[in-house]
């Protein structure tokens, strides 16, 4: 099978997320796309705990795709570089490709061991409003259809608009807004 693996902190997971999954398996040979929660963030930003945001990622519903919790399984520092043994262990069957946006280029020679990465494991690369497809590494292909939808939508956002007592029940999943209300999240700065 073709895998895309959609990693993130999902702090919170939202529509964003939901719209690249879908487009991803709209116009490419991607057979599923894993919702890959990280159990802590590469840059040590601030999260809420890893059993929130993996009961609100299991709250995303798209057919199609489905939760990894090999980072959690295994308490991975969020270095990408670090999960390829697990993959190749755990399904040596499944060929895997790496989904990220065009937001995380400008910073990309930052993640660990990127060079090797990229030999590792090909990258798709969606465009995200506001951010160019550049640079644009060998083993990256931009995911590019005349009707792919472009958006904006990122967990900063949410939880801005959380902080500052704003809607957000049209960039999150009603059940993940629900969650996310009942355990009063995101009240404070992460």
């Amino acid at each position: 099978m073709n895998i895309g693996i959609l990693g993130g902190s999902f702090n919170p997971p939202h529509l964003g997320h939901v719209l690249i999954a879908q487009q991803v398996l709209d116009y490419t040979n991607l057979d599923e796309v894993w919702w890959l929660p990280a159990f802590r963030h590469t840059f040590d930003k601030p999260l809420v705990s890893i059993t929130h945001r993996l009961a609100m990622t299991r709250l995303l519903r798209l057919p199609g795709t489905r939760v990894s919790t090999l980072e959690v399984d295994n308490q991975l520092d969020g270095n990408t570089i670090n999960l390829i043994p697990l993959l190749k262990k755990n399904h040596p069957r499944d060929a895997f490709s790496f989904i990220i946006g065009t937001d995380q280029l400008p910073t990309f020679h930052k993640w660990g061991n990127w060079q090797q990465l990229l030999k590792e494991l090909p990258f798709l690369v969606v465009l995200r409003a506001g951010f160019p497809a550049d640079p644009l590494y060998d083993g990256m292909k931009l995911v590019s259809h005349s009707n792919f939808i472009i958006s904006n939508i990122s967990s900063t956002i949410v939880r801005a608009r959380i902080q500052n007592h704003l809607p957000i029940d049209t960039l999150v999943p009603q059940e993940i807004l629900g969650y996310i209300k009942k355990h009063s999240l995101y009240q404070g700065n992460t």
